[in-house]
């Protein structure tokens, strides 16, 4: 066995490498890179199920970063279980090769209660009084106390939401090497997602995000040199790139205007309805899952969507299994946006009407990812001092909520999900072993086997 790592450097592709990355340039200068054709959704825990499964979201079953549960009849995001994921993953097939094998999962999703041998992940504290507090999960479970002992804790705030930075993934890079010198795993897979939210934010021109290509930058020549001195084979990966846009599209609106759409009042506010609904959106960037009641609805609710601004494709059953998504967590039908297009989840037609976590930063509780979560709501006069004032309500116990999320999908600038036109605004592979990477393009469904070809040269090739 090769000790290997997996450096996965979200949003990271081939337009933002160069003067702004120096130590990025110079590796791959001795070292291979290929194109990467992502899976649709071109979305995290897909993309990342994708990868460590070597399958697609039709056997994987991750078929976007949240989904209706049917027995539930609720939306669900980010979702933690390992056992969610429907197939065995790159250390499973590992182990089975050589059973002295060891893998550390560092931050990758899905990451708990999986086969991995080490685990560290985002796992906020959530007392009965209301607060969010930052905390980890880890396995084994005494390697909590000691990383944040070791290295402070985890700067959840950093991670998500409108002060995010490279902290958190400054954190993560140094819980690695924490990790490897305690553990030394046999493969380590590190997620740095430091691209993903500024590029979300500002666009994806290199010059406007020069500084944060600078610090990732920074963290990935720290890892690239510790892991090299240490004999490790070093793997650069991305999940997509983030393509600029400018168009929200509101599909639950479009569905809520025909009637198909239900919610439920509570103190003024609506609540979506998905039991009760004839059909409703679950919006995840640029792809949304159509999840339909009744079936009698589904050819007029695809010729509705077909006509709706910024859709690009419908899926039908047929497409469904064309982009390996036909699963039954997926929706009746599948919605693509155009390139300059997202999906909002907002079903609300009046603001006052929208649910009181609208305005906050809340992923569990929305029905659909919302990236305006970014940012600070810029129609609040004097927000500092009222965000300060909040927090310290927060710390007398008092409960009250951080209601600073502006409700304006205008303000995104960059989305991902849908599949680029151009390689370089994909996702990537680098690697200085040449001998792993045969060709100039692969399939996502291939980043498994070159997983497994560095970690066991003579028995892969």
């Amino acid at each position: 066995m090769q000790k290997t790592v997996v450096l996965n450097v979200v949003g990271l592709t081939r337009n933002l490498i160069g003067e702004h990355t120096p130590c990025l340039s110079q590796w791959m200068e001795q070292g291979k890179q290929v194109s990467v054709t992502p899976v649709l959704p071109a979305v995290t825990c897909t993309v990342q199920s994708t990868y460590l499964t070597g399958k697609y979201p039709s056997e994987h079953g991750i078929v976007a970063n949240g989904w209706y549960f049917r027995d539930d009849c609720e939306i669900k995001f980010w979702r933690q279980s390992n056992k969610l994921v429907q197939a065995p993953k790159v250390w499973d097939m590992a182990r089975a090769i050589d059973p002295t094998f060891t893998c550390a999962n560092m931050f990758w999703w899905y990451n708990m209660y999986s086969t991995a041998d080490y685990e560290v992940t985002p796992r906020p504290m959530y007392p009965a009084d209301g607060r969010k507090l930052p905390d980890i999960n880890t396995k084994p479970a005494e390697l909590r106390p000691q990383l944040q002992e070791s290295l402070g804790q985890f700067p959840l705030f950093k991670f998500w939401g409108p002060v995010t930075s490279i902290e958190s993934s400054r954190w993560i890079a140094k819980s690695a090497k924490w990790v490897d010198v305690k553990q030394d795993p046999t493969l380590t897979l590190v997620y740095l997602p430091h691209l993903d939210y500024c590029c979300q934010k500002i666009g994806n021109h290199p010059d406007s995000i020069a500084a944060d290509l600078t610090e990732i930058d920074t963290v990935c020549g720290d890892l690239i040199d510790y892991y090299e001195s240490k004999g490790a084979q070093v793997i650069i990966l991305s999940e997509y790139g983030i393509q600029p846009v400018s168009k929200p599209v509101h599909l639950n609106r479009v569905l809520r205007q025909e009637g198909l759409l239900a919610f439920r009042e509570e103190l003024g506010k609506e609540l979506l309805d998905a039991g009760a609904s004839q059909a409703f959106a679950v919006a995840d960037h640029q792809l949304a899952h159509i999840y339909i009641n009744n079936p009698a609805e589904i050819p007029r609710i695809k010729a509705l969507l077909e006509k709706t601004d910024g859709v690009a494709q419908v899926l039908d059953k047929s497409g469904k299994q064309k982009y390996h998504l036909d699963h039954e967590r997926s929706g009746e039908l599948i919605v693509i946006a155009e390139p300059d297009a997202w999906f909002t989840y907002y079903y609300w037609l009046d603001e006052s009407r929208a649910p009181d976590f609208a305005r906050t930063v809340d992923i569990h509780r929305k029905p659909g990812y919302d990236p305006a979560e970014m940012f600070i709501n810029p129609d609040i006069s004097l927000v500092k001092p009222k965000i300060a004032a909040t927090l310290l309500k927060k710390k007398l116990g008092f409960r009250t909520l951080m209601s600073f999320t502006p409700l304006r999908a205008d303000l995104v600038k960059g989305s991902h999900g849908c599949l680029p036109s151009d390689k370089n605004e994909g996702p990537l592979l680098m690697s200085r072993q040449q001998q792993h990477l045969p060709s100039d393009k692969i399939a996502a469904v291939d980043v498994c086997d070159i997983i497994l070809s560095h970690l066991f040269a003579d028995k892969t090739e």
